[in-house]
């Protein structure tokens, strides 16, 4: 699964989804999508997401595991 704190940088830098969209060249609902963990992102716009905050990827993006690894 993977987490983000894309509300919390977008919020820091005073932009509104549809402002964050824009500079990235998504749709407002793939932003707010995105914020709900409804969409992973592909790591092209994960990328420029990270760029437009100024900050590096793993700052706004993690990945965390979804449950306990079965060994067979």
């Amino acid at each position: 699964m993977i987490r983000n704190r894309m509300k919390e940088h977008r919020a820091r830098l005073g932009l509104k989804q549809e402002e964050l969209a824009k500079l990235v060249g998504v749709r407002r609902e793939t932003i707010g999508n995105l914020e709900k963990g409804r969409y992973n992102p592909s790591l092209v716009l994960a990328w420029n997401i990270a760029k437009v905050f100024g900050v590096p990827i793993e700052e706004v993006f993690t990945v965390e595991p979804d449950g306990p690894a079965e060994h067979s």
